[in-house]
């Protein structure tokens, strides 16, 4: 059994070191630990800060993708290295470390796919009374678009089984922390989630400049991917609303009209047909989604397949290069130096 702990980065030079010497390099239940670092087009010297940390994988960007495209690369080398469980943190060294081994036991325990750490926002002191507001209601919402109980939808500190990296795909630019719950919640990927330490503060978020643009990320960000998933009805409850609306004034009109008063209330008439034609949009917009909603399905099971395909053919990580030099790795067997007969050896017990 093969752990690797993947680090998104970008600009981290200050605070990677930190991150990296409290990361454990023995877990229970697993034969090796290996960290890999993902470089998202950093311009200072972070890839020198991992590579001194003793990193042994990194996946460098050649330019800057964002977080959730990051992540999505570190998964997919992850999974080409031979990890049999991944386990995501930030580079700011926000979660404690000593949680690693907390966070991968319901996996380990095969009671869970996935895993996400429960920072337990309310007790954080340097999160602001309106941030744990606006994190419960967020974390509220998306839990009812994924149908599972996580409390913290937020938290970047997860564990992924092999299965569940294979299937997850995300398509957001920006985040990749709602998408993959909401994405799992739809599939069969058992989420579980676990009571988790954090540090204190290093630095400010660089996600979030400030509290409005929180607010206007993560909102955009629960409904594109809630409308991804449940068109049918998102669609279909606006074009309910706006029906509705348009029957009120509708109403108004017919009311006027009785009572001998219909000419002057003519405007409520046209409002009311303004709004019935954009229900009818919004219905058929509804009735389209749920179709290519249909499809998005098929293609991520084909995307799903061709991954299999690639770690079957041992197709090597992209934009791979080797971490220390006394780590250095085969690419094609995810093995480090000194390690690779052991590596060969387990491979042919599981065969």
């Amino acid at each position: 059994m093969k752990l690797i702990i993947q680090i998104p980065c970008k600009d981290e030079e200050e605070f990677l070191g930190v991150t990296l010497a409290a990361l454990p390099r023995e877990v229970e239940g697993f034969d090796a630990v290996e960290w890999l670092v993902i470089d998202d087009g950093s311009r200072d010297q972070t890839l020198a800060v991992a590579r001194a940390g003793g990193v042994d994988h990194v996946v460098r960007l050649t330019n800057n993708k964002g977080l959730a495209s990051a992540f999505q690369a570190g998964l997919d080398a992850a999974l080409k290295l031979g990890a049999d469980v991944v386990v995501n943190t930030d580079a700011d060294n926000q979660y404690d470390a000593r949680d690693i081994p907390t966070l991968v036991a319901p996996i380990l325990a095969g009671n869970a796919d996935m895993v996400v750490g429960d920072r337990q926002v309310q007790t954080i002191e340097h999160f602001s009374p309106v941030k744990k507001v606006l994190q419960r209601l967020g974390s509220y919402v998306v839990r009812r678009a994924s149908a599972t109980t996580v409390a913290d939808t937020t938290s970047g500190f997860r564990a992924y089984n092999r299965e569940a990296a294979l299937s997850l795909q995300v398509v957001s630019r920006f985040t990749y922390t709602l998408e993959t719950i909401i994405q799992a919640g739809k599939m069969t990927v058992a989420i579980d989630h676990v009571p988790v330490r954090t540090n204190p503060k290093l630095r400010e978020s660089r996600l979030f400049p400030s509290m409005w643009t929180y607010i206007r990320r993560n909102g955009v960000s629960i409904f594109r991917v809630y409308s991804m998933y449940e068109p049918l009805r998102v669609f279909m409850t606006a074009a309910a609303i706006i029906g509705l609306a348009a029957a009120a004034v509708w109403g108004r009109f017919f009311y006027f009209f009785v009572q001998g008063d219909g000419s002057g209330n003519v405007q409520s008439l046209i409002l009311g047909a303004v709004l019935f034609n954009a229900a009818m949009v919004l219905a058929a917009m509804g009735v389209l989604g749920d179709l290519l909603s249909s499809q998005r399905i098929t293609l991520q099971r084909i995307f799903e397949r061709v991954r299999r395909v690639e770690l079957e053919l041992g197709v090597p990580p992209s934009h791979y290069e080797p971490g220390s030099p006394a780590a250095e790795q085969d690419p094609t067997t995810g093995a480090r130096a000194g390690q690779r007969g052991s590596t060969e050896e387990r491979e042919t017990v599981r065969t």
